[in-house]
């Protein structure tokens, strides 16, 4: 009997080729379970673990899900009618709860450093007609790098991601508790903050970072540096560039790992852009991009000649990135939390600008003639940001700056009071960017736009149904 993989013809021959070279390990013993992940709307990882044996078969026979994984906001609540006509998704085969299909992509297989015997792949999602589901995001990526493989370039990225990590206290784990979300941990710091770089500090943690350095080698990603940030308990990572789909790939599963490996050993990592700790630092993820000429290796953003700060191709790409920076907002910095970051004379973007080597600018260029690292630095990003779809909205904003030959203008060596076009201060208002922005919608997909900003509003509406601790104070006693 064909597989569903065989059925829909869903794998290269390199791909197949992998996939044996699996199925050999597994039956070699090497594990004893193997996760499969699938990086959902939010960029978190959601699957199942299948014992070896079951694992084999289902490399290519896929693994179902329940749909209504499509259907959860960032506190697992369903925001979307699953049981009516439709599912509320406008999706035959997705109503009550049905099934969809993740299929490993053999290539990402590894074994897990910190998790004994175990396997993980990650996974792409289909409906049952092996069409890829129109709400997978490592899909939407795809198409993206598809569209600059048709012109003969492709993507190369590297990440600077900051997080904090704190002393787990309390994993508040009594009863009273549990809740959608569940109450959060209680923690204290490694770190008292504001000694960006010291030796010293990182003297402190440094049996922190040697796990985390130990463990992220042994997982094969491209670990550069690991820092001291500024803020306290707070600290980057640096990774090398790599192309098309690993930067996004890297990305979540550095996360996840993250997590987990701090979680095993008393510590709680976060990602959240700004926690509500006094003294605290905004985290972000800054991202660098360039675009790499398959004909023959070349940088396609390094200029010609001296006094330019890109190529051609790089200046249209970075007016892209410019004229779609609103829209693309949501997608770089989906929390509510994330919006506390843009403020002006930070380090921190405030407003669609790009300059020279400056960190006070949304787009920050690096490189020039005859250094095959030029790039561009978009400094927007927060670290909760799901990674595929952060990633196509550079790629596709950069495409369409280079084909309406757009003008970047002058750079910005005052990017703080520089008249441009400001950023969304609010989720909502993001949100209303991009269901302008008629090139992003369309290369999103209508109907993923309309999906991703239905759930998204439904946090914001759950948000605005909380009193704050502000308004308690404001008001409680005054009136």
């Amino acid at each position: 009997m064909e597989s569903f993989v065989e059925r829909f013809g869903l794998w290269s021959a390199e791909q197949q080729a992998q996939a044996d070279a699996v199925v050999g390990r597994l039956q070699a013993g090497e594990v004893d379970v193997v996760r499969f992940a699938w990086p959902d709307q939010h960029g978190l990882l959601r699957g199942k673990t299948l014992v070896a044996e079951a694992a084999q078969g289902a490399l290519r026979d896929g693994v179902n899900l329940t749909s209504t994984l499509l259907a959860k906001d960032t506190s697992h609540r369903t925001v979307f009618p699953v049981f009516s006509a439709g599912g509320g998704f406008d999706t035959p085969g997705m109503q009550g709860g049905a099934d969809f299909t993740v299929v490993a992509d053999p290539a990402t297989f590894r074994v897990l450093p910190w998790a004994p015997r175990t396997g993980w792949v990650l996974c792409d999602a289909y409906t049952s007609d092996g069409s890829p589901c129109p709400f997978g995001t490592r899909q939407i990526l795809q198409r993206a790098l598809a569209e600059l493989d048709a012109l003969g370039l492709e993507f190369v990225a590297g990440l600077e991601v900051e997080f904090h990590v704190f002393k787990l206290d309390d994993p508040s784990l009594q009863l009273a508790h549990a809740g959608q979300p569940g109450e959060p941990p209680r923690v204290s710091l490694l770190t008292q903050g504001h000694q960006y770089l010291t030796e010293l500090r990182y003297d402190r943690v440094d049996a922190l970072m040697d796990l985390l350095r130990t463990q992220l080698a042994a997982l094969g990603l491209p670990l550069l540096s690991l820092e001291i940030e500024f803020g306290p308990s707070q600290f980057e990572l640096v990774f090398g560039p790599t192309t098309g789909l690993v930067p996004a790939d890297t990305m979540v599963l550095l996360r996840s790992a993250i997590k987990q490996i701090c979680q095993r050993h008393g510590y709680h990592a976060t990602f959240m852009c700004r926690p509500r700790i006094p003294n605290v630092m905004s985290s972000g993820w800054h991202l660098h991009q360039s675009l790499r000429r398959k004909a023959d290796g070349r940088n396609a953003f390094m200029p010609e000649r001296e006094g330019q700060a890109l190529s051609e191709t790089g200046l249209h790409y970075l007016a892209g990135l410019k004229a779609h920076a609103c829209g693309s907002a949501p997608l770089a910095s989906p929390t509510i939390n994330g919006y506390r970051r843009y403020r002006p004379f930070s380090l921190a973007p405030d407003r669609a600008i790009w300059a020279r080597d400056n960190r006070g600018a949304m787009l920050r260029v690096l490189g020039g003639p005859g250094q095959n690292a030029t790039r561009i630095e978009n400094r927007v990003g927060e670290p909760t940001a799901n990674p595929y779809l952060y990633l196509a909205s550079q790629i596709f904003a950069g495409l369409d700056g280079m084909r309406r030959r757009l003008d970047p203008g002058p750079s910005a060596d005052a990017p703080y009071e520089t008249a441009a076009d400001q950023l969304p201060r609010t989720l909502s208002d993001a949100l209303a960017a991009l269901r302008a922005d008629s090139v992003l919608t369309e290369q999103l997909g209508p109907r993923f736009v309309d999906y991703y900003c239905h759930i998204k509003e439904a946090e914001i509406a759950r948000f605005n149904l909380e009193v704050s601790e502000w308004e308690h104070r404001e008001y409680f006693d005054m009136f």
